[in-house]
């Protein structure tokens, strides 16, 4: 029975980048993933989406090339077969890249089912397909999937195909006239803009009484009423109670109503893959369906270690990462945690939402002394030359008795591209007249910041 120092279970973000930092240091290695390397994120989910909006963002510029002293003859049309090819295409190129990066830092790949047997004298034996093998530490990295709820019609529209999850609605090759969407998150709304942008006639129905989640209210508001602009019409506060072959059932202020539809995205959030791996069989903590950690990735199991969307707490890629960085950093005796704290968050609409750490109302809730300084992004030259809409904002969060940043939250194009660098000053706790003296390249977007600071 072959032994390892190290055994990833899962070959997403969490696991792959986990297993190539531990094979990088020495570890002998095995990482474990029963459908395909890259997980969700590279398969079904962040990457492909971006493919996919990348290419609604080319045709709105297309649609809206006169704005910018362009002529386009006609309407811009999409070709959604090639879009789900050129989305093939590129998941294939970043999964070899991932397989490759693997083998270079000599880790064993096994694509494969893995149960944990339970424990052993020198670790935990695990079955990987149908051989068994010792595991002298443990990283649980199976990931999440996503919830179906209990709605009237939703299971047998599922089979029926009418029902779409993440997965399946990236492989569809032909755009339909009708999408409602259920549930106003990330991915929902990320899926509404480029089906709108396509040519659907796209329907959000939500149970809150606004969109996008934890995001700034100000912020989901100006997101709304752009993505209102593209032709989504939105259902909020409404509670869908059924679903049907040609449309959804939902509830609101005591009456019921129908929006048709040819096809329905169930998006409403996601749950931590932890049956069926036996974790029962070595006493691992579970708590609402996710594994517990600490800020170090360790669980209540000495050696065990859970991280990315599995543990619960940010299901993000990028968190994932980090999470794997400071496991495998601990397993090596570097002293490294978690701060959850600055962790940015994009939403990949046409405009960009990117938003990282506390809102004003977070904060006081808190019990923090802050004030918000809120500035229209057309403080910007760039955003002003390369932009039209001219609704995009940034608020900053400044803890008064601390004077550093402690939260932005920012709505406007390349958001995405620079929220990291609001993190990092968040991160170390940067004071305000400090980064007053940093140089911002002329012109950008990100330069929407300093103006920002200059204006407290």
């Amino acid at each position: 029975m072959e032994i390892y120092d190290l055994v990833v279970l899962g070959g997403g973000p969490a696991g792959y980048l986990a297993s190539e930092r531990a094979g990088h240091a020495g570890l002998k290695t095995l990482v474990v993933e029963k459908r395909e390397f890259g997980g969700v994120c590279l398969n079904e989910g962040c990457v492909p989406s971006k493919t996919f909006l990348n290419s609604a963002k080319v045709a709105d510029y297309a649609n809206h090339a006169s704005n910018y002293g362009v002529k386009v003859e006609g309407k811009a049309t999409v070709d959604q077969k090639f879009v789900v090819e050129r989305k093939n295409g590129v998941v294939k190129m970043l999964v070899g890249g991932i397989k490759a990066g693997l083998k270079k830092n000599k880790v064993t790949m096994k694509n494969a089912e893995a149960f944990i047997v339970g424990k052993a004298d020198e670790g935990y034996k695990i079955k990987v397909g149908e051989e068994e093998v010792i595991a002298k530490r443990l990283i649980i990295a199976t990931g999440s999937m996503p919830v179906v709820p209990p709605i009237p019609g939703v299971k047998e529209n599922l089979e029926a195909g009418v029902v779409l999850t993440n997965r399946e609605i990236l492989n569809l090759t032909e755009i339909p006239e009708k999408l409602v969407v259920i549930g106003g998150g990330v991915i929902g709304l990320e899926m509404a803009s480029y089906f709108s942008s396509v040519g659907s006639k796209v329907t959000v129905i939500e149970m809150l009484n606004k969109i996008a989640g934890p995001t700034e209210a100000e912020i989901s508001s100006i997101l709304q009423k752009s993505l209102e602009k593209k032709g989504v019409e939105f259902k909020l506060g409404a509670k869908v109670v059924g679903v049907e072959k040609d449309g959804v059932l939902y509830e609101k202020d005591g009456k019921t109503e129908k929006v048709p539809a040819d096809k329905v995205l169930l998006s409403i959030g996601r749950r931590a893959v932890t049956q069926g791996i036996g974790l029962e069989n070595i006493g691992v903590n579970l708590e609402r369906g996710a594994i517990v950690t600490d800020d170090t990735m360790r669980t209540n199991v000495a050696n065990v270690y859970a991280t990315g969307d599995v543990n619960g707490k940010v299901m993000l890629a990028h968190t994932a990462y980090r999470e794997s960085e400071v496991a495998i950093n601990n397993i090596l005796g570097k002293k490294d945690r978690m701060r959850y704290n600055v962790i940015p968050s994009v939403i990949y609409t046409n405009p960009e939402v990117g938003s990282v750490g506390e809102t004003v109302e977070s904060a006081k809730a808190k019990g923090l002394d802050v004030k918000e300084v809120s500035i229209p992004m057309t403080y910007s030259g760039r955003y002003v030359a390369e932009n039209t809409s001219l609704d995009g904002i940034c608020k900053l969060v400044i803890n008064n008795k601390t004077n550093t940043l402690i939260g932005a939250h920012i709505i406007g194009s390349y958001a995405g591209e620079f929220i990291v660098s609001v993190s990092a000053m968040i991160d170390l706790e940067v004071d305000i007249e400090n980064i007053k003296k940093l140089v911002f390249p002329h012109p950008t977007v990100c330069e929407i910041v300093r103006e920002a600071i200059f204006t407290i």
